[in-house]
């Protein structure tokens, strides 16, 4: 069984999706604003790592953890409809770039699943979502 990293089509194709992904949220007034102040290349390399261990590729992720890396976003007033925009960019973008509907189901699965983690609460207080 291939991973979902290979499925998507490995380091060019997550490459290509963190840099359409990261425009997609610049460019989005719900969300643009966390980045203010942020060096987006390195963001961008932090998140290829990221998405690379995620989707079940070669594991080179040295950023932070979840909560650590997003603490002083939720003290900014990020919650869950930030995540919410979040997985409708991401699962646009890789949906532009021909992933399946299973796929982007898959990713969104993922996204989710960290949740409480990026959003600093205890695991499980997230309402169901889809």
């Amino acid at each position: 069984m291939t991973s979902l990293y290979e499925q998507l089509g490995g380091e060019p194709a997550v490459s290509a999706a963190v840099d359409i992904f990261y425009r997609k949220m610049l460019g989005d007034e719900r969300v643009a604003a966390f980045f203010d102040d942020v060096d987006m290349d390195s963001q961008a390399a932090k998140q290829k790592g990221f998405l690379t261990m995620v989707l079940g590729g070669p594991n080179h992720y040295t950023g932070q953890d979840m909560r650590t890396g997003h603490r002083h976003l939720v003290a900014r007033g990020l919650n869950d409809s930030h995540v919410d925009v979040v997985i409708e960019h991401l699962g646009a973008t890789l949906t532009e770039l021909g992933a399946t509907a299973e796929q982007v189901a898959a990713v969104a699965a993922l996204a989710n699943s960290v949740r409480d983690d990026v959003l600093d609460r205890p695991q499980g207080a997230s309402p169901a979502r889809c």
